[in-house]
């Protein structure tokens, strides 16, 4: 998924770059590169960001069912 990323950061510079002001480079490098690649990445990882956050969920249940109670070895 990265490699898709930096792919097309490389090809959006270079069209910045053959843009004809430094205004207007940054500009199309920020609304045809940064903006969609961010929305890319942020929809992709919202799986993972789901698995992680259930993962997290269950531990902290897991810890409240055991009550941190050690019996006689406290």
């Amino acid at each position: 998924m990265y490699i898709v990323a930096i792919g097309w950061l490389f090809v959006v510079l270079m069209v910045a770059l053959t843009e004809t002001s430094v205004t207007a480079g940054i500009l199309s490098f920020f609304f045809y590169g940064l903006a969609p690649l961010a929305l890319f990445l942020w929809l992709v990882g919202t799986p993972a960001r789901r698995r992680r956050r259930s993962v997290v969920m269950a531990d902290e249940e897991v810890r409240q069912q055991d009550g941190g109670n050690a019996g006689r070895n406290e």
